[in-house]
């Protein structure tokens, strides 16, 4: 079994395991395979309870994480009893197909989200024409297996059945059109997961500031050590054409930003798990080497693999 193993910091031997976060990517692409689209499991280390960070794929990358030992359930136990629920970013079908498909074998739990990205899926998706309503809330037959959880922006809450709390912050994903990233925490580490979003320069927005001063006191704490943030293109995407994504450029642009509000030297060492990799050409290896070469606040960027476990530690 393949793990990735990363410190957060000093003093961590007198933390327990079961305090340590850990991640099994699902999916990490963000579009055309549709067998690895935006998809990663969140919990604490020494459980097997997990949030849905995104649900492009699921039973896909359930399968490959059976394959590379990260799991040793059957598919249909993990799916029904290892996920606790979903946070859905926003309504594209690259971060919740997975789920719809998946739905009918799926057990109950709720679904996480703002009220915009649940009005996609109570109008859109869960309906008759297109699927079947299996939430609480729209179209009869209502079958009631998912239960919706409409977020209030910037106010944390319980994830059921962790020990977990979520909060969920607004992201611009092409202006006005929203996406959302959620804050994971429990007593001693913090994860902070981007859906699709813009540069706020680009998007005309502050959304991007807005979190930063939000979560710029558990980044000084130590807390937060992780982001997921997500780098659709390379640097020679023209702006006009990023569609509400980020290339190796924007990302330093926004950490400028995120520096001037904790500290340069806060930034040393954070951890960026590197999301959403259009899989096309050479945009993959062209991205790692744009983030690496040009790295001014000496990140640590992590490049997932599907069904590969992420140890925070």
């Amino acid at each position: 079994m393949k793990k990735y193993l990363l410190s957060i910091g000093l003093g961590i031997s007198m933390i327990s395991s079961a305090q340590n976060i850990q991640i099994v990517p699902l999916g990490v692409y963000g579009g055309s395979n549709e067998s690895n689209l935006s998809s990663y499991l969140i919990g604490e280390e020494s459980t097997n309870g997990y949030l849905a960070l995104d649900a492009g794929t699921i039973y896909a990358g359930i399968n490959k994480a059976i394959e590379k030992g990260t799991f040793e359930e059957e598919i249909g136990n993990v799916l029904k009893n290892y996920i606790k629920g979903y946070f859905i970013s926003h309504g594209h079908l690259d971060h919740l197909s997975g789920m719809i498909i998946n739905s009918p074998e799926d057990s109950k739990k709720p679904i996480y989200g703002t009220s915009e990205m649940i009005d996609v899926l109570k109008n859109k998706y869960f309906t008759n024409d297109a699927w079947a309503n299996f939430a609480n809330e729209g179209e009869a037959p209502i079958l009631n297996k998912y239960t919706y959880n409409y977020a209030k922006i910037g106010t944390p809450f319980n994830i059921e059945n962790t020990n977990l709390t979520g909060t969920i912050y607004e992201l611009s994903h092409v202006n006005p059109l929203k996406s959302a990233a959620i804050l994971v925490e429990n007593d001693s580490n913090a994860v902070l997961y981007f859906g699709d979003t813009g540069a706020d320069r680009i998007e005309g927005t502050t959304n991007l500031q807005t979190i930063w001063k939000a979560i710029s006191p558990k980044i000084k704490s130590g807390k937060l050590n992780t982001l997921m943030l997500e780098v659709s293109f390379p640097n020679s995407q023209p702006e006009n054409l990023l569609f509400g994504h980020l290339t190796p450029k924007l990302i330093n642009e926004e950490l400028g930003v995120l520096a001037k509000i904790v500290g340069k030297n806060k930034l040393k060492g954070l951890n960026i798990i590197v999301t959403h990799i259009k899989p096309k050409g050479d945009y993959e290896q062209k991205i790692k080497e744009e983030l690496l070469q040009d790295n001014p606040y000496m990140i640590h960027y992590i490049f997932p693999q599907q069904g590969e476990r992420i140890i925070l530690k």
